[in-house]
């Protein structure tokens, strides 16, 4: 088994998507498929960019087995209110400035969720979310 471990700063988008490429990288030299290559980068930009968006900061732990790819992100910030609904495509809790940027569109979990075999969310506001995203290598 691979670990692998990536922190990310809220507010720094200029850094932003360095974990997926570099996770993408690693996929590359062990020649996972392309196709569940590019679903786990897409999910995996789409994760860091929301802790880039929405909290103060997190980490990124990257577990990749014979079989499966477990990314979890942890992150310090206000939490999701509602996860069902940041779940539907369009909503965002994006600020203005964000939005400027080109961010904050709300597809962000929606997007993870149609690139993953298995999406769990926990988050608790005030404190902060955590999502734990599976894909399995032998699917595409």
């Amino acid at each position: 088994m691979m670990k692998l471990d990536y922190k990310i700063e809220g507010g720094d988008f200029t850094n932003a998507g360095h974990a997926s490429s570099e996770v993408k990288k690693v996929l590359k030299k062990l020649n996972v498929d392309p196709k569940i290559t590019r679903r786990v980068v897409v999910s995996l930009y789409e994760a860091e960019v929301n802790v880039v968006a929405h909290a103060y900061r997190g980490e990124i732990f990257v577990e990749i087995s014979t079989n499966k790819i477990i990314i979890k992100l942890v992150d310090e910030g206000p939490g999701i209110h509602n996860v069902d609904q940041a779940m539907e495509e369009g909503y965002s809790t994006a600020s203005e400035e964000v939005r400027q940027m080109g961010f904050g569109a709300g597809m962000g979990l929606a997007n993870i969720n149609k690139n993953t075999d298995e999406l769990n969310i926990y988050s608790e506001v005030n404190k902060g979310t955590t999502v734990e995203m599976i894909t399995y290598l032998d699917k595409n």
